[in-house]
């Protein structure tokens, strides 16, 4: 698994030259010109803060959104609850993309097309499912004790909920989080879909601009892939403690 990603900065240490003909040998890391073409001379930091800004402002949305209905579903008895939760489920059975068509068409009379709010709302809706399906079946298992006598001292219902719950919540949360946010930074369908503007392209979009169409500079697209990679991969050692305690919640009673 890792030795594609060690070609990958490799690759982006060395001109395209050396790329051919040494591919395998360990470059001089202190020849960063890559790097420095492409965040110099392209748009790379424009792609950059803009799948940041749309991965971030996604996530964010998922787990506020996801949360609390996780939360109503698992604690709150209700005859509509089972409902409410197939509901959701459904949209982990239909893909999205089947409706891409009329989705680009809501988004046109809404404003919304070739804005960074077209992708937000829409991964918003795509992680919903999952995160609600996640955190509802993390919530069930808790014990009711701790709710009531956060009731008996006096709590809110959103205190109880941040106070009580979410502490208990975190690594579902992380499983959530990292689940969503792959696909998202890595998605090249709905920003080619929806953006065609080049100050509002995300970085899989926008990488693309690096191959052209009888040439590629491919020191700086090796390079630019390296960036692209970076955030993602130290998201997941920043969150992989608790996504391993999540992935392992309720394996041994």
């Amino acid at each position: 698994m890792l030795y594609p990603v060690v070609v990958m900065v490799f690759s982006a240490f060395k001109s395209t030259g050396e790329i051919f003909e040494h591919p395998f040998a360990i470059p001089d890391f202190t020849q960063v010109q890559n790097f420095a073409r492409v965040l110099g001379e392209t748009s790379m930091p424009t792609y950059f803060l803009n799948s940041i800004v749309v991965t971030g402002a996604s996530i964010l949305l998922i787990l506020v959104l996801g949360t609390m209905a996780g939360y109503a579903v698992a604690r709150y008895e209700s005859r509509t609850n089972t409902f409410i939760l197939l509901f959701f489920l459904a949209g982990l059975m239909l893909p999205l993309k089947l409706a891409v068509i009329p989705l680009f068409i809501l988004l046109r009379d809404l404003g919304l097309l070739d804005s960074r709010w077209s992708l937000i709302v829409t991964y918003t809706a795509i992680g919903l499912p999952s995160a609600v399906f996640i955190m509802a079946g993390f919530l069930r298992s808790l014990p009711s004790e701790l709710e009531d006598a956060a009731r008996i001292d006096g709590a809110s219902e959103p205190r109880i909920m941040w106070s009580v719950m979410l502490p208990l919540a975190r690594p579902p949360m992380a499983i959530a989080a990292i689940q969503n946010a792959v696909p998202i930074w890595n998605d090249f369908f709905f920003p080619l879909v929806f953006i065609q503007t080049d100050s509002a392209k995300t970085l899989p979009q926008g990488l693309t601009s690096f191959m052209g169409e009888y040439t590629t500079d491919w020191g700086m697209l090796f390079a630019g892939l390296t960036i692209a990679a970076a955030p993602i991969t130290l998201l997941y050692i920043a969150l992989s403690r608790q996504f391993i305690q999540g992935m392992t919640a309720g394996a041994v009673k």
